[in-house]
């Protein structure tokens, strides 16, 4: 289930690119296969021998170029261990939101991608976050859980003063919308529920078979209930 367009981003061999906040890998994973040289960063240790793993797999099964390099590293977003003007793609997917100093994290991003280089940077959207919110407390308030609610507009203007220029905007996950105010309104951690089981096997359908019923429909739903809004940047020259 990928959020951002990496035709978009114009990743392909040789491109130097880092998933800042990688999670379980699944955008690092479609960066390698395109021939990219990834770097999966995150501060999980778990996830990162996770996706090191998987790596290997990819490698094993032949599923990415030769000529593609990748590697989990574990780390602090604040502080990243690489030299100014590093990577040709920065990637902060579903990140920011969990990272009270915002503003640091955003900086250490700008700080290593190249004068020239693409940047994607995806959180919730506002007002489908907003229902989460209300519906359930347990929702946000947990350890490492979400600390604001970004409008779009408030995002743009913290990477323009970074030092990026956006050049586009999109939105995704419709069909994840309303999963998650089920679940906020029955209980997060109830998955016993009929609305919450049922719903998830019709996305875990979805994902797996991508019809092409549902692939259209969350077209047209993404510009209006699309739960992730992603802002595609570049580093001027």
């Amino acid at each position: 289930m990928l959020t951002v367009d990496f035709d978009r981003l114009r990743v392909g061999p040789d491109t130097a690119a880092i998933d800042i906040g990688a999670g379980q890998g699944r955008h690092s994973f479609e960066m390698f296969r395109r021939g990219a040289d990834v770097i999966a960063f995150d501060q999980s240790e778990s996830d990162m021998s996770d996706v090191g793993e998987m790596f290997d797999a990819m490698i094993a099964e032949k599923q990415v170029p030769a000529s593609a390099k990748a590697r989990a590293e574990v780390g602090d977003a604040l502080h990243l261990p690489y030299g100014d003007d590093s990577f040709d793609v920065v990637l902060m997917s579903e990140i920011l939101e969990h990272v009270p100093a915002d503003d640091a994290a955003i900086a250490e991003m700008v700080r290593v991608l190249k004068p020239g280089g693409r940047a994607a940077v995806t959180v919730p959207r506002y007002w489908p976050e907003k229902v989460c919110w209300a519906l359930s407390d347990e929702y946000h308030e947990v350890e490492g859980g979400h600390v604001r609610i970004y409008r779009a507009s408030e995002l743009a203007s913290k990477l323009t003063a970074a030092g990026l220029t956006v050049t586009g905007t999109g939105h995704a996950h419709a069909l994840h919308a309303p999963y998650w105010w089920i679940k906020c309104a029955v209980g997060v951690d109830n998955e016993r529920n009929p609305l919450v089981r049922g719903y998830h096997q019709l996305l875990v359908w979805d994902m797996m078979k991508a019809p092409a019923l549902t692939r259209t429909a969350e077209r047209m739903l993404n510009p209006v209930i699309g739960k992730s809004v992603i802002l595609y940047l570049e580093k001027p020259l």
